[in-house]
């Protein structure tokens, strides 16, 4: 970098050669305790909200606060996506997390609709509902202990792979479900690919994921070439069908790696943020007892000639809404992204250079006391009313 340059990087180390400060990060979320890895740094370099080190084999600025956090992300110019090569190769060059900015605008564009639009959700609803419902009524008659999050996961996986894969049989579901379960362990993991590591295991899984989709996805092309209809239309039938503005379709490889994104997010996040929002109500009876009385309340609305619920119904759960909210504030399942700085730039008065990673730490902006007063306690209230500033809710 030369000395000018170098005397402009933020304060921190570079650890130990090759590894760098990969120990230390392991060793935080191994104890249970995630933010020592940060205040580490506070505690040595002070607070500067902007941190250097060597993570995940490349030389790294770690960003801290809701400022520089927003500068990057909404800097499109001096920022691009920078995953760590080990998650690139997990979750697909194809997918999301490697794609560049005109093209990620265009997969988003063609995928985001069958997921999140008004007819996709209300055409869900009836199978999460009954989904949600069997599983409960399982465990109820189970008769003895259910390991909660074994169980979350596998009911949301069901639901995730209806959604994407509509006609899925079990034996099918049963192979996908193993294989994101090994592929899950290896993605933060460090990038050793020797047997006995969760890289190796993970790769292993992602190859095994590929062959099951690859499968459904011939027999679907050939389905069509003979001019056969599944029936209902799923996720993988509206990725086949897509086309953009010029009449580009997606090849097979992005299809498989937009899937493997999607299905690997989706089941991760829902199941984990399920069973915290399940643990904070429970050790807080008053306001469990309030969001039982507001599904109360909300059932008793809903007319005799309603079947299941309804979009309108879930809009109404204002305060369910605000415990979600708090629950993923708190326990922050996306903690960190990463971009990579495509020329010199300055963030917080300290310089990124050109080529350099950024790690943008969501977990340290959400448990900043001057952000969220008493950040540790879990608390729906202070959402009532409360619009985040930009950068702030991550």
């Amino acid at each position: 970098l030369g000395a000018e340059r170098r005397a402009r990087l933020p304060p921190g180390e570079m650890g130990w050669p090759l590894v760098g400060g990969m120990w230390a990060f392991l060793r935080a979320f191994k104890s249970g305790k995630p933010d020592a890895f940060i205040a580490s740094f506070v505690r040595r370099f002070g607070r500067t909200g902007v941190y250097r080190s060597f993570m995940f084999s490349s030389p790294t600025v770690l960003v801290t606060t809701a400022e520089g956090c927003k500068q990057v992300l909404m800097d499109d110019d001096a920022f691009v996506t920078g995953w760590p090569k080990a998650t690139v190769a997990l979750v697909g060059p194809r997918s999301f997390v490697a794609m560049p900015y005109d093209e990620h605008r265009r997969i988003r564009k063609l995928t985001a609709a069958p997921i999140n639009g008004f007819d996709a959700l209300t055409g869900y609803l009836p199978f999460i509902d009954r989904t949600v419902t069997s599983s409960l009524r399982a465990w109820a008659d189970h008769g003895g202990s259910v390991e909660f999050l074994t169980e979350l996961r596998r009911m949301t996986f069901k639901i995730i792979v209806q959604i994407f894969l509509g006609g899925a049989d079990q034996a099918t579901t049963r192979a996908l479900e193993r294989s994101y379960t090994e592929l899950n362990y290896g993605m933060r993991a460090m990038a050793i690919n020797l047997p006995g590591f969760a890289y190796h295991g993970a790769l292993r899984a992602r190859r095994r994921l590929v062959a099951v989709l690859q499968g459904v996805l011939d027999e679907r092309r050939a389905a069509r070439a003979k001019g056969v209809s599944g029936g209902g239309v799923d996720m993988m039938d509206r990725l086949i069908e897509a086309q953009d503005e010029r009449g580009r379709r997606l090849d097979d490889d992005e299809i498989i790696d937009v899937l493997v994104m999607y299905l690997n997010a989706g089941h991760e996040s829902s199941g984990h943020i399920t069973m915290w929002a399940t643990v904070f109500l429970q050790e807080n009876p008053d306001m469990f007892a309030r969001a039982k009385a507001e599904q109360e309340a909300i059932m008793r609305s809903i007319p005799s000639s309603q079947q299941g619920l309804t979009l309108r119904d879930f809009r109404k759960m204002e305060y369910l809404s605000q415990v979600i909210d708090e629950t993923l504030r708190l326990v922050n399942i996306s903690f960190v992204s990463f971009r990579q700085a495509t020329r010199d730039v300055f963030v917080n008065g300290y310089l990124i250079p050109k080529g350099w990673k950024v790690q943008l730490w969501y977990r340290s902006v959400h448990m900043d006391p001057q952000v969220y007063p008493d950040p540790t306690k879990f608390d729906p209230s202070r959402w009532e009313g409360h619009s985040p500033r930009a950068g702030t809710f991550l």
